[in-house]
């Protein structure tokens, strides 16, 4: 298969949730012009997104099998191998994300989280352990985690990030307010609210203009 572009592997989520509600609804075909009408996407765009992650072609006149198309996605995303990750920092945020079960539809599992704070320390959340920063090295090397999530404040975040990369981790989520210097061969999503806040801002600030 071709390699996807970031706008095309950022769609593919949004046409699974969307083909796994089709599947729900009994629907065992559908085109791509019903795709694109009902997500309102162009046409186009998403027979080149389907054609890039499919190993079949929809056919002109009954179009995709469902099924397979799900199948297809998942298996270009990687959903159908399941990830552990691990979380540091169960503050606010962190405890939001270790208590969303949504995350398990798309193959990751949060399996452990690490703080420094003595009250959390030793508690569960959503059922996951919460144990002291000091251990996180090792629980990663003894559990063969590739993926780590960072939730802590910006002053530890790099520290943290080193220490993950160190055990070896190979992916990084962070959500800490901070440029994080990574290897190369790390993968790294980073999580900028402030950006976020500025797009919709500035989107709000458009339609309002529009309006007058």
């Amino acid at each position: 298969m071709e390699k996807a572009s970031k706008a095309t592997i950022q769609r593919l989520p949004r046409y699974l949730r969307y083909l796994n509600e089709c599947k729900r609804k009994g629907l065992s075909t559908i085109s791509s012009t019903t795709i694109a009408g009902d997500m309102q996407l162009n046409s186009v765009q998403v027979r080149k997104d389907l054609s890039v992650v499919s190993s079949v072609a929809g056919k002109p006149k009954l179009g995709f099998e469902v099924d397979i198309l799900i199948k297809d996605i998942e298996g270009y995303l990687g959903y159908n191998n399941t990830s552990e990750a691990v979380i540091a920092g169960v503050g606010g945020l962190g405890r939001t994300l270790l208590s969303y079960d949504g995350f398990k539809k798309y193959g990751l599992y949060i399996v452990a989280g690490f703080d420094v704070n003595e009250k959390v320390v030793g508690t569960q959340i959503n059922g996951v352990n919460v144990y002291s920063f000091d251990e996180l090295a090792d629980y990663v090397k003894k559990n063969n985690i590739y993926i780590g999530i960072i939730t802590t404040p910006k002053a530890v975040a790099q520290e943290i990030a080193d220490t993950m990369i160190s055990a070896g981790i190979k992916a990084i989520w962070s959500f800490a307010p901070c440029h994080l210097k990574l290897p190369e061969n790390i993968a790294l999503k980073q999580e900028d609210m402030a950006s976020s806040l500025a797009i919709l801002s500035k989107r709000l600030s458009e339609i309002l203009n529009n309006e007058d």
